[in-house]
């Protein structure tokens, strides 16, 4: 996973173009995949061929603006409360994608009311890498799912504040207007 800064204030909107000049620098040698446009970062989901360093990529992307962070992503064994951590501080970072990878492994475990409140908020980062690739109809769909998955559990959560997490989702679907925000 490479993140560029946004430097550029490029916006969801951008996010073909971007993919498509990644490809246009990189391509045959590298897949990308996908791209995400937060405020902070241009996020590329990549990946090398095992003979390739990581440094002929970066060389590549930086032509699009400069690199913030890369992330070679392996499935990480942590504790329970390291993964919630690291969650939430992947989510307050505008990586939502490996903030819902970080909580994958902490839901499938759960179960009951905590199961319900992790679902929730994976789908609340789902749905934001949704509006960071310009999908604003899947992204309210999804919060739509997360408002069902978080009514009724409430309170707080690893110092997670579960009702205003439902709050700011039920405002976005009701305004239609997507807004990020942190937890």
């Amino acid at each position: 996973m490479v993140h560029l800064q946004n430097r550029s204030s490029y916006t969801p909107k951008d996010a073909a173009a971007l993919l498509y000049s990644a490809k246009e620098l990189v391509e045959p040698e590298v897949t990308i995949r996908d791209v995400r446009v937060s405020k902070k970062y241009i996020e590329f989901d990549t990946s090398l061929p095992d003979h390739m360093n990581v440094d002929y990529l970066i060389g590549r992307l930086v032509a699009i603006s400069p690199l913030a962070t890369y992330e070679h992503i392996v499935e990480r064994h942590m504790s329970k409360d390291e993964a919630i951590e690291r969650a939430v501080n992947l989510f307050n970072d505008e990586k939502y994608w490996g903030a819902h990878e970080a909580l994958e492994s902490v839901w499938k475990s759960a179960d009951g009311t905590e199961k319900s409140i992790l679902n929730g908020i994976i789908l609340v980062a789902a749905a934001f890498v949704h509006d960071e690739k310009n999908e604003p109809d899947i992204c309210l769909s999804i919060l739509q799912r997360a408002r069902k998955k978080l009514e009724g559990t409430g309170g707080m959560y690893h110092g997670i504040d579960i009702d205003r997490i439902a709050d700011r989702v039920s405002e976005i679907i009701n305004s239609g207007r997507i807004e990020r925000f942190t937890i």
